[in-house]
């Protein structure tokens, strides 16, 4: 029998409304910036653009720059790939093209086909050093581009081809990097395009084999992005595998899924970076311990080094600190401010974005350390563009460390140039060191101010609560002190839709807090 409440016929039934996809953010209707920046291609975007049409999306696009800027950034290396790197003490200084890739194809044995970690090096090859440097993962990679090098001609030939197989493995990892980053904020692709461009990461990519556990890093936030902490926490354990700063994230997360009470899957996260860490590095371990223990006790011993405040005491003091007193106050500097980004994490008035911790925590890490060479930027520049997507902002910073980038490399000119003294003496070089480090206390200065005030917050702004959070974007909290029951301070106005923890809404006409 029909139902009494079957519509009758002729009668038309509307469907159900169908929610719309959120908007996605275009930063040159929102940053100043971006949008002088966007008269070079044409302007900012019309408001009956057709988006989401053609084959051009923001990943594509955000992808291809990167892979661009990497290109400049061999072009730069090319006065040392033909002849700075084999010719002369200064000119890979004095041009500003140094990179260890070439260096170390025969000071690390690969040249003569030994095994890292499991062949000890001769000490005239290593200049004492015994075993590869560097932790398991990084070790692979520079295997695996050994076997990519052909091993005929003279030695400056293969140093010169295993830099280029090195460069084309980085250039990958450079891709995968800008594809997780422009990802990560679902409704902010372009954000991606501050990691693409940053002139600092494209001038110390092929430095050194950072980009490898940077790209890791970036996938890993994405994981956790899309809710899936088991695939974060593989993902942050190989990255540990190849760089140790990687775990410094742990921390942050332990706190906010503290006090959004999502300790599960924080638990998953540990297992998974545990996990992993142990796949990669356990064999070796095992087999090969003191080859696997060259890269913690070298990091140990390392005396002050460049690029950190500790050298600028060591170099202007009668009784410089010893490296045991260094090693022991960084330690206790870097307990001290994780502790105070857990009290910021528990007594701001929202709680704070998972990138925004995450910024924090690699940043200290970074200031306290007693040796910052110049591709550790590449640690902050996708955690920066998560955590404070300001163009301003980010070119502030970009400029302190193109500065040091400039800084270093003319200091080694001048310490390597005899009585030419061509570059920048002692006291320059600490000036370049104190702009990296302001620079990157201004960024970090921005951030707190963030999360303390977070309608200031240009993420936020745009209607989103933590869009890198995963499981926590939008969660209730369920621990925190008493500070947080007060209302935000120094709200200010807009016409930016506003949530509360990831929820729509209405704006009143007079603008209301976060």
């Amino acid at each position: 029998m029909p139902s009494a409440e079957m519509t009758p016929p002729g009668v038309y039934e509307p469907e159900p409304e169908r929610p719309f996809p959120p908007e996605p953010v275009r930063p040159t209707r929102e940053d100043e910036v971006a949008a002088a920046g966007s008269e070079l291609v044409g302007g900012p975007i019309g408001r009956y653009a057709l988006l989401g049409t053609s084959w051009w999306t923001p990943v594509r696009i955000v992808a291809l720059v990167a892979i661009g800027m990497f290109a400049l950034g061999l072009v730069q290396k090319v006065p040392c790939y033909h002849s700075a790197w084999f010719f002369g003490a200064s000119s890979q200084y004095t041009k500003a093209c140094y990179s260890d890739i070439p260096h170390l194809y025969q000071g690390r044995g690969f040249a003569d086909h030994l095994v890292p970690y499991f062949d000890r090096l001769p000490d005239d090859l290593s200049g004492g050093m015994g075993y590869l440097e560097y932790p398991v993962l990084t070790g692979v990679f520079m295997q695996v581009a050994s076997w990519l090098t052909p091993h005929s001609g003279g030695i400056q030939h293969q140093e010169q081809w295993y830099w280029f197989v090195n460069a084309a493995m980085l250039m990958v990892c450079t891709a995968v990097l800008a594809v997780c980053v422009a990802r990560t904020h679902r409704r902010r692709p372009w954000d991606g395009l501050l990691v693409a461009l940053a002139p600092a990461a494209a001038l110390t990519a092929t430095i050194n084999w950072d980009l490898l556990a940077v790209a890791l890093t970036a996938a890993a936030m994405l994981m956790w992005a899309r809710g899936r902490p088991a695939a974060f926490g593989v993902l942050l354990g190989l990255a540990t595998a190849a760089k140790l700063y990687p775990v410094l994230l742990l921390g942050p997360l332990l706190v906010l899924c503290w006090r959004a009470g999502r300790r599960r899957e924080f638990g998953k996260a540990v297992a998974g970076t545990a996990a992993a860490w142990l796949a990669v590095n356990l064999p070796v371990m095992l087999f090969a311990f003191p080859g696997w223990s060259k890269f913690y006790s070298f990091s140990h011993d390392r005396g002050v080094d460049f690029g950190s405040f500790w050298l600028i005491w060591s170099q202007n003091s009668d009784h410089p600190p010893s490296t045991d007193f260094v090693n022991t106050a960084a330690t206790v500097l870097m307990v001290l401010c994780s502790i105070g980004i857990a009290v910021l994490t528990f007594t701001a008035p929202r709680r704070p974005r998972f990138a925004q911790l995450a910024f924090l925590i690699v940043a200290v890490f970074v200031l306290t350390n007693k040796v910052y060479s110049p591709q550790y930027v590449l640690w902050l520049v996708p955690l920066a563009a998560l955590a404070r997507p300001k163009w301003r902002d980010f070119l502030i910073w970009q400029a302190c460390e193109v500065a040091y980038f400039l800084g270093i490399w003319m200091y080694l000119a001048y310490t390597t140039s005899g009585d030419a003294h061509k570059g920048l003496p002692t006291h320059g070089y600490q000036w370049a060191i104190a702009l990296h480090l302001l620079g990157t206390l201004y960024l970090c200065a921005v951030v707190v101010r963030d999360i303390l005030m977070p309608e200031r917050d240009v993420v936020r702004r745009s209607g989103d609560d933590d869009p890198s959070g995963g499981v926590l974007d939008g969660a209730e909290d369920v621990f925190a002190f008493a500070a947080v029951a007060r209302p935000p301070r120094h709200a200010a106005p807009h016409e930016a839709p506003q949530v509360e923890w990831g929820r729509q809404a209405p704006a009143s006409p007079q603008g209301r807090s976060l």
